[in-house]
């Protein structure tokens, strides 16, 4: 499955084949056509396998950070990056979402993973609450909104004008995002 995702950062959705990802992993496509049936069971087994690994990378991320704000940074900010090093790549897997919206199929696992994200967004900025590392005031609900929409922003925003690292892009804009919530320490 990793393969599969460097390969979409490379060619995207249409270019990819299962010729070239077998290729890419050193067997000959007609194992791939025996596990996956076709270059869509593919791409759908990939939006699976992302939907159902998305817990175990939160728990990985909430573990490694003893602050809940920098577990949050590595959520929306290394996830992104580790995926689309080029804005090239981005635009790739940018495209693959936009197919995802398409085809029902695809989308419910796009939704999966993206309701899983805003959950693991809300319970970080409720833990950095508790941690008071955020104002006892803050409405988590709407931060968790508006840090999902602006890191996601970013990246778009970043693969047009190409202006930077996407992990430089992305932090600013969720540092943008916390300042007026932040406690002074």
């Amino acid at each position: 499955m990793r393969a599969a995702v460097d390969v979409m950062g490379r060619t995207g959705p249409a270019k990819l084949t299962l010729a070239l990802l077998a290729r890419e992993v050193g067997l000959v496509p007609g194992t791939l056509v025996q596990r996956f049936g076709s270059k869509r069971g593919l791409l759908l087994a990939l939006a699976e396998h992302t939907a159902k690994d998305a817990d175990a990378l939160y728990e990985g991320l909430r573990a490694e950070h003893d602050s809940p704000l920098a577990a949050l940074a590595a959520l929306v900010v290394e996830t992104w990056a580790a995926a689309a090093t080029t804005p090239e790549a981005f635009a790739n897997h940018l495209a693959f979402l936009c197919a995802d919206l398409d085809d029902a199929q695809f989308r419910d696992f796009a939704l999966a993973s993206q309701q899983a994200q805003s959950r693991w967004i809300g319970e970080l900025l409720d833990h950095a609450k508790d941690a008071r590392e955020l104002r006892p005031d803050t409405d988590t609900t709407v931060l968790a909104a508006t840090v999902q929409a602006t890191t996601m922003g970013a990246a778009v925003l970043w693969a047009v004008d190409r202006q930077g690292a996407l992990a430089e892009r992305q932090r600013t804009a969720l540092d943008s995002v916390l300042a007026p919530h932040r406690l002074t320490p």
